[in-house]
């Protein structure tokens, strides 16, 4: 999965890759991230007739043909053409659910052909009228999982954008301009085909109607007024909302078990891949404490997932499911629903592998006890 980083920084304009790869200040919580696999070591058993291997699993009360699906990523559509579409398309052929981005540059609309396999998630706008709006759009939709993200009540410090020259909504100068000419093939196959078939993008789904465009000098993309929302706001979308309700962001224990009182049908841990607070805990190390406080709703995690032995780290530590976004996305920017696929293959086949020599057939033998804690 590395493989498909370096691809598209070759591939993709500076901007545009740095977009993806950035995390928050110092990158703390994203180096976190990585290392928190360091501290676990599996212990196999032998001896096991293994010549027989299923990953299955079954989320919500739907059955996936893997244990891992992909995250949500906002602006898809700028990296890869019809960005949101291909990773909604691979997913669904694959068998595992696709979480569609609120920050998406493609309507919401345009994914609902691919049923229960996508997701959307959603970015709350400010009042009661403008959610309930965007609820009854997605609901309209045809969608039946709501995603709410709950851990970005302001704006990420944007440091690191800026210095690679990446703003949102973008802002036309000679640099970017250059940034795109010195990349002729996401130039002509991304961008100008986006623009010659489907016109300017513009954020289509952070509200019930159609937001700013993705190039502006001027316009700043409107997150204001999330920082009041609070857990009433939840019981509202809980109120408004009969289908799967996920709650994504959430990385204490305590607000775990509110939003298993409130009436939510699964959670997400999450550090939002390190792209908010800088030196916030990395999911996996507080998994098993989430875990322990509400079994009993499904707890899904994401943030830094990157080998089929990660994945199967969470599971062995209570998780119930695994998201993966970056090397998705990078696989979408370099070769479109083909590196997708081929993407989730590469996962895929991993995890088949290190299940065979872990010494287990069905994920539902993974146990705490197939790990043991490094000390320190």
């Amino acid at each position: 999965m590395h493989d498909f980083e370096h691809a598209a920084r070759k591939h993709l304009p500076r901007a545009i890759f740095s977009y993806i790869a950035n995390s928050a200040e110092d990158g703390k919580s994203k180096a976190a991230n990585a290392k928190s696999f360091d501290s676990y070591s599996f212990i196999p058993r032998v001896l096991i007739d293994v010549s027989q291997t299923s990953q299955a699993t079954t989320l919500l009360g739907k059955p996936y043909r893997a244990p891992f699906g992909i995250a949500p990523m906002g602006l898809s559509a700028l990296s890869a053409y019809r960005g949101d579409l291909v990773l909604a398309s691979a997913a669904h052929q694959a068998g595992i659910p696709m979480i569609m981005s609120g920050s998406s540059l493609i309507r919401l609309e345009d994914a609902s052909s691919f049923g229960d396999s996508v997701w959307f998630q959603a970015y709350l706008p400010a009042g009661r009228d403008e959610i309930r709006a965007l609820v009854e759009r997605v609901r309209a939709a045809g969608f039946h999982h709501l995603v709410i993200t709950l851990d970005t009540p302001v704006a990420t410090n944007p440091e690191n954008n800026r210095r690679a020259g990446f703003s949102s909504p973008l802002r036309p100068s000679l640099g970017l301009a250059w940034d795109g000419l010195s990349h002729p093939s996401w130039l002509f196959n991304t961008f100008f085909k986006t623009i010659s078939k489907h016109g300017l993008p513009h954020f289509e789904n952070n509200y019930a109607t159609r937001g700013a465009p993705i190039f502006s000098s001027s316009v700043n993309r409107d997150i204001s007024g999330r920082g009041h929302l609070n857990w009433d706001d939840m019981a509202f979308i809980r109120e408004l909302w009969s289908g799967p309700l996920i709650l994504k962001g959430v990385l204490h224990p305590d607000d775990a078990i509110k939003a298993s009182r409130l009436g939510a049908d699964g959670l997400i841990v999450s550090n939002h891949g390190g792209r908010q607070l800088d030196g916030a805990i990395a999911p996996l190390t507080i998994l098993p404490d989430i875990v322990k406080a509400v079994g009993d709703i499904p707890v899904m995690i994401d943030s830094g997932f990157r080998r089929g032995t990660d994945v199967l780290k969470a599971l062995a530590l209570g998780a119930s499911f695994v998201f993966v976004g970056r090397p998705f996305g990078f696989a979408a920017a370099c070769a479109g629903e083909a590196g997708v696929t081929h993407a989730i293959d590469i996962l895929s086949s991993e995890i088949m592998r290190d299940m065979a020599l872990l010494g287990i057939t069905d994920l539902t033998q993974l146990r705490a006890d197939h790990l043991y804690k490094l000390p320190g």
